[in-house]
């Protein structure tokens, strides 16, 4: 079974907690209880209406672009004004972006009854009009194993769907419909900016179709994160996840959907969550700059190209035949080889060598690896391989082909 369900996003953690797609509610009147203790006391009104002036002429961020967003003959005089303004600033941004989220169904094949069997729903963002195409991000493990899919828009309309491109990898995956009367796309915005605190919003088709449309708001809680993954889903990690922590509510069929600022610029997809007894407000996007990087290749090569060395290996220190290696007592550290093909067979690597370095940088585990390789190195480059090999400490140059994609 895939990391990637159609309903959960799961790896193994301690007391049971497991990673899922989508996230839980967030207590409303976060901040009522700190605006009654701010206006108890002396002069607590003159204290309010300075630290109203000092939020809307001196703090977040860029002052012009604030001032501009408020409404027309709007005054910030109480809390009351303030709260409402930043209302208005949501209302906003979701009056933005909303149209161009959409629903996604993934539909297997026919199950034998004559009647194709639907694996699931999910969301999209509509990104992008071109060339008679509109294309739809939404996540790979919504689509995953489905035969066809078909996109529910804002209006209710159904259209069939093709997918272009999806990726295990990165979590992404883009599906195009025919693009007529399609008027509304969302716009990317810099993740890279993001702080925490700032107001985050999260716009999607939670529990299916019968709450489509629905938004949720809360802030950034962490701009970066790493979350390991199992792509089997055996407990071995492969990969680490770079997302974006929210406490907006994202619950299951929100996976695909949209986290925006208050500019109206999508800024995460929304992706995992955390659920277990105890835990709430632990959701998880995947930042938009990473997302425009990888749909931009899925529109133009229907994957993500990435170097290939040919071999399967496991970490050194969870292999139990370690002794029978002869390794050095220094070597604690690095990759056993279990299968070797294609670039690595044809530069001399074997089975049971221990890899230790890739041009002199230390390796330990796969996802060291799969790192390296993919963030330092294209297909056709050189990559200088250290490992030993019945106790003796060899060197060879493997010339990386491309890997497939299933």
């Amino acid at each position: 079974m895939s990391l990637f369900d159609d309903d959960f996003y799961t790896t193994k953690l301690p007391r049971r907690s497991r990673w899922m797609h989508n996230g839980r509610s967030v207590p409303a009147g976060r901040f009522s209880k700190e605006w009654k203790l701010f206006a108890s006391g002396a002069g607590a009104a003159s204290l309010l209406l300075l630290f109203l002036a000092i939020v809307v002429n001196g703090f977040g961020g860029d002052r012009e672009r604030d001032q501009k967003a408020l409404p027309a003959q709007a005054s910030v005089t109480s809390a009351d004004d303030y709260f409402r303004w930043k209302d208005d600033l949501v209302v906003r941004a979701v009056d933005l972006v909303k149209p161009a989220v959409v629903s996604i169904i993934a539909i297997g094949k026919d199950s034998g009854n004559g009647q194709p069997q639907t694996l699931g729903i999910g969301s999209g963002v509509i990104f992008q009009k071109s060339g008679g195409k509109a294309y739809i991000v939404t996540n790979n493990h919504v689509v995953q194993s489905a035969a066809q899919v078909e996109v529910i828009l804002a209006d209710g309309e159904h259209r069939r769907a093709q997918i272009k491109g999806k990726d295990l990898i990165t979590d992404l995956a883009v599906v195009e419909i025919d693009a007529s009367g399609i008027e509304a796309y969302a716009e990317f915005g810099d993740s890279s900016k993001l702080k925490s605190g700032e107001t985050a919003i999260a716009i999607g088709n939670p529990l299916g179709l019968g709450f489509s449309q629905t938004t949720t708001v809360g802030v950034i809680s962490s701009p970066q994160r790493k979350i390991p993954i199992s792509f089997a889903n055996n407990g071995t990690y492969d990969w680490e996840m770079e997302v974006i922590q929210t406490d907006a509510a994202i619950n299951q069929g929100n996976s695909g959907g949209a986290l925006v600022n208050l500019d109206g610029k999508v800024i995460g997809i929304n992706s995992m969550k955390i659920a277990v007894t105890g835990v709430e407000g632990l959701g998880f996007a995947i930042p938009s700059n990473a997302v425009k990087e990888t749909v931009a290749d899925l529109i133009k090569y229907g994957k993500v190209p990435r170097p290939f060395m040919g071999i399967t290996t496991d970490a050194l220190r969870s292999y139990r035949g370690a002794s029978g290696l002869n390794l050095p007592d220094s070597v604690k550290n690095g990759l056993i080889v279990m299968d070797v093909v294609g670039p690595s067979k044809e530069a001399g690597l074997a089975p049971s060598d221990v890899i230790v370095e890739l041009d002199g940088h230390p390796v330990h585990n796969n996802i060291m690896l799969r790192q390296y390789l993919y963030s330092n190195k294209k297909i056709g480059d050189e990559v200088k391989v250290t490992f030993y090999r019945n106790g003796k400490k060899e060197t060879v140059t493997v010339k990386l082909g491309e890997q497939e994609v299933d």
